[in-house]
């Protein structure tokens, strides 16, 4: 007999405290690479090895984190996604203890692939969790949300990574990373009734991932998030080659333009609830669309016909961000919405395409870099463009049938 509390009973307190505590293991998890990268280029003689082998703990763990994606989206519709959430976290903080005491870079590189693996489990069920702690506009204010505090990470946990690689050593980030973890799993044990009780979906057909790849609709929304999300990121990790070896310009340049493009990322996504609550998702998400469109031809223009000041960029850089912002959090409940409520496959989905589309298309702009910023923006632009497509060619989901499907607990 389940005896847990249903999320709509849940007050306001409580669901910020809960939301609170999927937003930490969240972010957790996204700083399991960049809490370690100022450890990297030590690795060579801590472990007496190579270079090339300290790399891979990078890659080890981006690998893990992409196998998760898929196992946590699958695994949640039969065990629960508050039973896969704790035991992701108990897994991350596990792994990321005996990380710190790792005996050589080959066992470092093995537990690297389980962090990975473990961290993606938030990544996976968080939005799924979001979604049925509030209503639909709340849930579009609270991804958005998470989307501000994540857009920090990459930014914040390198410098606290120094900071601990300095005062403390090599093990400080996972040992860190382990108690913060470990805090998190003893507050959603401690207060069973935190997060919301969302089971295996009887009533329905199983979901798969070839439903959703076949679900034309949810394409709508899901690739759109990745097309905006991904070409914003192959600008993000292309640009500090570009800017200094092409440019003349410094990595202080890519620092200023960066702080502009989150900046505005932020205001963006805490605007988007007010925004959509007025407009609607779909003129929202539209918007966002179309303003990062014009980011991308704005950042191509100024390549063909700028002056070549790395200081610029940052008057164009912002519009893709405020067009992500704008889009996101709308975005991604219109495509859980559109995933006939299979959330968490539905979710891993996105993050993979992200993921797979900015590393696939950073790996292809890679031996162009010496062209300059033309070749950058291309690719860029190559990226968001077909978002446009996606608008015009498949209808929204207002305009599609919708099954409504029914959940039981676990």
């Amino acid at each position: 007999m389940n005896n847990e509390t249903h999320p709509a009973s849940l007050s306001a307190a409580a669901k910020i405290f809960a939301c609170a505590a999927i937003f930490a293991g969240t972010v957790m998890g996204l700083a399991g690479i960049d809490l370690v990268l100022p450890s990297v280029p030590e690795f060579p003689d801590i472990f007496d090895t190579s270079t090339a082998a300290s790399q891979m703990i990078l890659a080890a763990f981006v690998a893990g984190n992409m196998i998760g994606l898929i196992s946590f989206g699958s695994l949640a519709a039969h065990f629960g996604r508050r039973k896969l959430f704790i035991a992701s976290l108990f897994g991350y903080g596990l792994v990321s203890f005996g990380a710190a005491y790792s005996p050589s870079i080959e066992a470092l590189i093995g537990t690297r692939f389980l962090q990975g693996l473990f961290a993606s489990g938030s990544a996976v069920l968080a939005p799924g969790l979001i979604r049925h702690l509030f209503s639909e506009l709340g849930a579009v204010r609270a991804l958005s949300a998470m989307g501000s505090i994540e857009s920090l990470v990459p930014g914040l946990a390198p410098i606290a990574g120094a900071w601990l690689h300095s005062q403390y050593g090599w093990t400080a980030s996972f040992l860190l990373t382990s108690l913060l973890i470990g805090a998190i799993f003893l507050v959603v044990i401690l207060r069973p009734n935190l997060l919301p009780h969302i089971g295996t979906k009887s009533n329905m057909q199983p979901g798969s991932y070839k439903n959703l790849i076949k679900n034309t609709v949810y394409l709508r929304y899901a690739m759109g998030h990745a097309l905006v999300l991904g070409g914003l990121l192959t600008f993000v990790f292309t640009a500090p080659a570009v800017i200094v070896k092409t440019m003349n310009g410094s990595i202080s340049d890519f620092i200023y333009m960066q702080v502009v493009g989150v900046s505005c990322f932020i205001v963006a996504s805490n605007v988007a609830g007010n925004i959509v609550k007025r407009w609607g998702a779909e003129k929202v998400i539209d918007a966002g669309n179309i303003i990062a469109v014009i980011g991308a031809l704005g950042l191509l223009a100024y390549a063909i016909w700028g002056r070549n000041d790395p200081a610029d960029l940052k008057y164009i850089f912002w519009l893709l961000n405020v067009g992500l912002g704008l889009r996101g959090g709308a975005g991604f409940v219109q495509a859980l919405k559109a995933a006939h409520d299979d959330d968490d496959r539905a979710s891993a989905l996105m993050l993979v395409a992200v993921t797979g589309l900015s590393a696939a298309m950073t790996a292809f702009v890679a031996p162009f870099i010496g062209l300059g910023l033309i070749a950058l923006t291309i690719a860029t632009c190559l990226i968001i463009l077909p978002v446009l497509l996606l608008m015009i060619f498949i209808e929204p989901l207002e305009k599609t049938p919708q099954k409504t499907p029914q959940a039981t607990g676990e």
